[in-house]
């Protein structure tokens, strides 16, 4: 093999998002299972919010007559 049949990584290597340190591939993107879970408990609590729309109106539920 040459030089040039180097292998590309499928992600890119990026900072812990949680510590900040080296993410690891088993727990991709955090760098331990303990920064996994302190994000999975964050969401859990609600702490991570995505808005809804405003214009979105209650009676698009109902079903129809």
């Amino acid at each position: 093999m040459s030089s040039d049949d180097k292998v590309t990584p499928l992600r890119p290597k990026r900072p812990c998002p949680e510590c900040g340190k080296p993410s690891a591939r088993e727990t991709y993107p955090f760098c331990s299972v303990r920064c996994k879970d302190i994000d999975l408990n964050r969401w859990l609590k609600g702490v991570y919010v995505i808005p809804g729309r405003d214009d979105e109106d209650e009676t698009d539920n109902d079903p129809p007559k």
